[in-house]
């Protein structure tokens, strides 16, 4: 029985990139580690999965893919890249740590450009880390304790 493979899996990541080769990738790094993953191509199809609408013409909830979609399936991390067409992965952690019911949400930026003022700025903005791609397991490792905070001190608060 491998107990500590039961526990971990309860942990859900969102990973939005929308290059489908970065996707894949994250998604097999994660799921070897034996995280529940759910994979978009981007920041709005994160925005939709989370229950948050981007776009004003939606004025009603896309119905929940199963029933009690979003209760089975709280998100305990989300990875994203930086760069992505439409929506940036900043954009993305502004609407997430601005809004009430996910902002607690534990944030990751990847990006391929080193760019240390685009770096600082998603960490002063939330970000929880910003790693450099190809993301690797080492990378991955280091998710585990921000997960764990985010599931057992969710009252802490991170701005005041």
């Amino acid at each position: 029985m491998c107990s500590v493979a039961a526990a971990d899996a309860k942990f859900h990541v969102l990973a939005v990139d929308d290059s489908i080769i970065d996707r894949k990738l994250i998604e097999r790094l994660l799921r070897s580690s034996s995280f529940q993953v759910t994979a978009v191509d981007s920041g709005s199809k994160a925005l939709q999965f989370l229950g948050l609408q981007d776009n004003e013409e939606s004025v009603t909830k896309p119905p929940p893919l199963s029933p009690n979609h979003h209760q089975d399936t709280e998100v305990n991390l989300i990875i994203t890249d930086y760069c992505m067409p439409g929506m940036t992965g900043y954009e993305l952690l502004r609407k997430i740590k601005e809004s009430k019911s996910l902002s607690d949400i534990p944030v990751v930026i990847m990006s391929s450009e080193n760019i240390p003022t685009r770096i600082n700025r998603c960490l002063e903005e939330g970000a929880e880390e910003f790693f450099l791609k190809p993301v690797q397991m080492q990378d991955v490792n280091k998710l585990r304790p921000h997960l764990t905070r985010g599931k057992q001190g969710q009252e802490t608060p991170k701005h005041q």
